[in-house]
C-alpha cells in the first residue's frame, strides 16, 4: 500500500514557542498597531516609513539569536527528510523558522519576512536587515521600490494554485497551530474533509476544530513530534 499522501498548514502558533508573538497576542508586536496602519497595500502608498518600520521590527526579533527553530519545526523536517510519498507543509506564517529547521517541500502562502519584492520589476530578493522608503532594488536599481515580500490585507496568498492540486490529492490533512480565522486557510479543511482524513494540533480547539475527524490539544512542541513518530513508524 502506498503511503498516504499528506499536506500540512502551519500558523502562528507552531512559532510562539520559538518566542515570536503571534497576530493575538495582547502584548506582541502587533498589538501596538492598527492593521489599516501597517498591514494593507494602502497604508504602504500611504506611510511607507511607518510600514518598513513595522517590518524591520519583526525582522530584527527574527535575528535575535535566541529565536530559533523548536521541536515542532524539527520534527515535520524531519518528516519532510523521510516520508516516502508526497508531502506538501504550507505556511502561513512568515518567518524562516521552518526553513532553517531544513523543511524543503514548503510554500510560504503569506510570503516571507526576510525577504523584499520590488513593485516596478517584481523581482524577490533577500532582505534579511531593514528596508527605508529609499531602498533599492538589487535587480533593476530601481530606488525606493521595494516592499515586504509579506502578503497583505486584501491581497491574494501565494501559490493557491499548487496549494489547491496538492489539497484536492491528499489522504491526509494536518492543521497546526492555527485560528482557523483567517481565510482562504482557514477553509482548507472544509475542502478536504469528505474525501481525506482530517487531523487538527493545536493548543486549544481552533474556530473550526468541529471540522476534523481528530482533534489533540497541547503544546505543539510535544504535539507535532509525537505525530511524525507515528507516522514515520507506520510507513517510513
Amino acid at each position: 500500500m502506498a503511503p498516504p499522501k499528506i499536506v500540512i498548514l502551519t500558523g502562528a502558533g507552531i512559532s510562539r514557542e520559538s518566542g515570536l508573538h503571534t497576530f493575538r497576542d495582547p502584548d506582541g508586536i502587533w498589538a501596538r498597531h492598527r492593521i489599516e496602519d501597517v498591514a494593507t497595500p494602502e497604508a504602504f502608498a500611504r506611510t511607507p516609513a511607518l510600514v518598513q518600520g513595522f517590518y524591520n521590527a519583526r525582522r530584527a526579533q527574527l535575528r535575535d539569536p535566541a529565536i530559533r527553530p523548536n521541536a515542532a519545526h524539527e520534527a515535520l523536517a524531519e518528516l519532510d527528510a523521510r516520508w516516502p510519498g508526497e508531502l506538501l507543509l504550507v505556511t502561513q506564517n512568515v518567518d524562516d523558522l521552518h526553513d532553517r529547521a531544513g523543511s524543503r517541500r514548503l510554500i510560504h502562502m503569506h510570503g516571507e519576512l526576510a525577504k523584499a519584492r520590488c513593485l516596478r520589476c517584481e523581482g524577490v530578493s533577500p532582505a534579511p536587515g531593514d528596508l527605508t522608503p529609499a531602498s533599492t532594488c538589487p535587480d533593476c536599481d530601481a530606488a525606493g521600490s521595494l516592499r515586504p515580500h509579506v502578503v497583505w490585507f486584501g491581497e491574494m496568498p501565494l501559490e493557491m494554485e499548487r496549494i489547491g492540486q496538492a489539497l484536492e490529492g491528499c489522504d491526509l490533512f494536518v492543521s497546526i497551530g492555527t485560528s482557523g480565522a483567517v481565510y482562504p486557510a482557514a477553509g482548507f479543511v472544509r475542502e478536504v474533509r469528505h474525501r481525506a482524513d482530517t487531523l487538527e494540533l493545536n493548543l486549544e480547539p481552533s474556530e473550526g476544530s468541529h471540522l476534523f475527524d481528530e482533534a489533540r490539544h497541547g503544546p505543539a512542541t510535544q504535539l507535532v513530534p509525537a505525530f511524525v513518530r507515528d507516522m514515520l513508524a507506520r510507513w517510513a
